[in-house]
């Protein structure tokens, strides 16, 4: 378990500002992006293993998403074959490797107090709060997954409330309902601070799009490494102090 004393101001601290907070998770992203291109490909290596296990019938998809004609009726799409075991099983991945994407934001603090990465990082989740880390991920998803299906615009505004939660869940080991509530704390106190880098961060993570399919797998995870800048800038850098192996 790896643990964390008091919060320092020192060291690579952003400033409290949107340029600062991306700035610094630049700095962070670019000492961990082969572990974060690897996380990557697991994901997608299961997201495949689900796909062909769920039977679902994506020719199917195609042709309706064509026939639509930018007007996708979801209700008929969710009666295409596979498509409910496809949708559930993600939902199941999503919530499991919630741990492992922790990793990611525990790789961040690494690169910034210097510290030398190794791959058992990205499984710190599982070893630390493990259980808290699922029940939040699994809470924030649903408060995502509402908003979404509200309209768009409410998921953009909602996200940046949860920014900090996983930095929280590890540096804190603070339990799921904890963590959500200093997030939306803090967040509620610099909304737009919290827009503004979460909106960027989120931009960047998916610009990878634009790069053909083999760009998703060096920008997505990006938006860890905000989610840990923007924690460090307004709670402080934790300073670790005992590692046990």
């Amino acid at each position: 378990m790896e643990n964390f004393t008091a919060f320092e101001k020192t060291g690579t601290v952003p400033e409290r500002n949107t340029g600062s907070i991306i700035s610094h998770a630049f700095e962070m992203y670019k000492g961990l992006i082969g572990y974060a291109i690897l996380t990557m490909i697991l994901y997608v290596v299961a997201s495949s293993l689900i796909q062909a296990f769920s039977g679902i019938d994506q020719q199917a998809v195609l042709d309706h998403v064509k026939s639509s004609e930018g007007t996708v009726d979801y209700t008929e799409i969710w009666k295409i074959e596979g498509m409910k075991e496809y949708y559930g099983l993600s939902a199941l991945l999503s919530f499991l490797l919630g741990p492992l994407l922790v990793g990611l934001v525990y790789m961040a603090h690494k690169v910034n107090n210097n510290l030398k990465l190794n791959f058992s990082d990205l499984f710190i989740g599982y070893r630390q709060n493990f259980l808290n880390i699922l029940i939040y991920s699994f809470i924030s998803s649903i408060i995502i997954g509402i908003s979404f299906m509200l309209c768009f615009l409410p998921a953009l505004f909602i996200g940046p409330m949860l920014l900090i939660g996983y930095p929280v869940l590890l540096f804190e080991n603070a339990n799921a309902i904890e963590a959500l509530k200093k997030t939306f704390s803090v967040a509620k106190e610099n909304y737009g601070t919290f827009l503004g880098a979460g909106l960027l961060g989120m931009l960047i993570s998916m610009s990878g799009l634009l790069l053909c399919f083999i760009g998703v797998f060096i920008t997505a995870p990006f938006i860890y490494a905000v989610m840990y800048s923007a924690y460090v800038a307004y709670v402080g850098r934790p300073r670790q102090i005992i590692h046990n192996s």
